[in-house]
């Protein structure tokens, strides 16, 4: 069966995001003031074939740890339709 797995992936809390410090920027000078953070991050869309939910849920934390998330800079979470 084919799942359509979501995954997204975040900054770490802790850190600085520059790229979200730069729209928050944009957006005050839009006079858009009552927005009080933005963190900018990615979604990914996977299509897996898999035996079940959860071979497809594992096959995209794989596929999340060793390539589309940086474990020291990012926290990512995975959503299987």
């Amino acid at each position: 069966m084919t799942y359509t797995v979501q995954i997204k992936v975040m900054p770490l809390k802790d850190l600085l995001d520059p790229q979200g410090k730069a729209v928050m920027g944009g957006l005050q000078n839009l006079g858009l003031s009552n927005v009080s953070d933005v963190r900018i991050g990615k979604h990914i869309d996977l299509q897996i074939d898999a035996a079940d939910k959860e071979a497809a849920r594992s096959a995209a934390e794989e596929a999340a740890k060793k390539l589309l998330a940086n474990p020291v800079m990012e926290v990512f979470e995975i959503t299987v339709n």
